[in-house]
């Protein structure tokens, strides 16, 4: 009953209308507000602030500047394996594997299709027909921004507009298609291994998604909106770059082509992984 109940309310509650309302509360600079917002979050979560490159949370203006705020140097050092694939966040696995018959698999019962998930773009789909995947679900507790997992030149950002449902486990195995109806934002990166897609896939309160080189992204038209980068604007990452980030996270989902990579065998749903970590090689 009480995972029904849940599960009810995300359809009932006014969703873009509390992510607005958190976004608010979360970007004002009231000392009073977001000073006792943010104690509360770290005492919530147990948030570790030695590692931050800023540990005195007084100093913060506002939530957002908190939530995202970087680590110190060396805290999520960069695998050397020359072939690996670093973890593009901290947080924990939430589904790992293969993508079969054009379907990801995400929790028991529940699968969404990769063209769905790409906003409906055949060309990017198609690039990861039975290739691979990863989902990592973006802990509260730890550092929210989202790197590189291999390097790679930026061709193509599409952002689909969708609804904003809780990402967590409950949601997972109950709302029917969650990562491709909330409202995400697609990257495709031309690497030296082929084609990969890193996924931003928002979620309720969160006020928005950013990116390194467009900055917050919010079409004023809720309808999919598809910007596509030429050679002469050079935008290239190299692996563990940061390229974007949440203001008050959710999931990245890292895609694959056929035959492009391998996941580490310990590595399945509920794993702890932190950004960084080599987390499978390139074929």
């Amino acid at each position: 009953m009480k995972t029904f109940c849940f599960i009810a309310l995300q359809y009932l509650l006014p969703q873009h209308a509390l992510s607005r309302l958190a976004g608010f509360i979360a970007e004002t600079k009231n000392t009073w507000i977001k000073q006792r917002f943010i104690n509360w979050f770290i005492q919530r979560y147990n948030v570790d602030m030695s590692i931050a490159a800023e540990p005195d949370a007084s100093t913060y203006q506002n939530f957002n500047e908190f939530f995202t705020r970087p680590l110190a140097d060396g805290q999520r050092p960069i695998t050397d394996d020359a072939n690996g694939i670093a973890c593009p966040a901290d947080g924990c696995i939430s589904q790992i594997g293969l993508i079969n018959n054009g379907h990801i698999f995400q929790a028991k019962g529940q699968e969404y299709s990769l063209l769905e998930l790409v906003g409906g773009d055949i060309d990017i789909a198609k690039q990861f027909v039975d290739g691979s995947f990863a989902t990592v679900y973006l802990s509260p507790k730890d550092y929210h921004r989202v790197h590189m997992p291999l390097g790679g030149t930026l061709q193509t950002m599409v952002h689909v507009p969708g609804d904003l449902f809780s990402v967590n486990e409950t949601t997972a195995s109950n709302v029917p298609r969650l990562f491709a109806r909330n409202e995400r934002v697609v990257a495709l990166f031309k690497t030296d291994q082929g084609p990969m897609a890193v996924i931003l896939v928002g979620a309720m309160i969160v006020a928005s998604i950013e990116t390194v080189w467009a900055g917050l992204v919010t079409p004023k038209k809720k309808q999919i909106q598809t910007t596509r980068y030429q050679q002469a604007d050079d935008i290239h990452l190299n692996k563990g770059d940061e390229m974007g980030r949440f203001k008050l996270g959710s999931t990245a989902i890292v895609l694959f082509g056929k035959e492009a990579a391998k996941w580490s065998d310990e590595l399945e749903a509920n794993s702890p992984v932190m950004m960084g970590e080599k987390m499978g090689d390139i074929l």
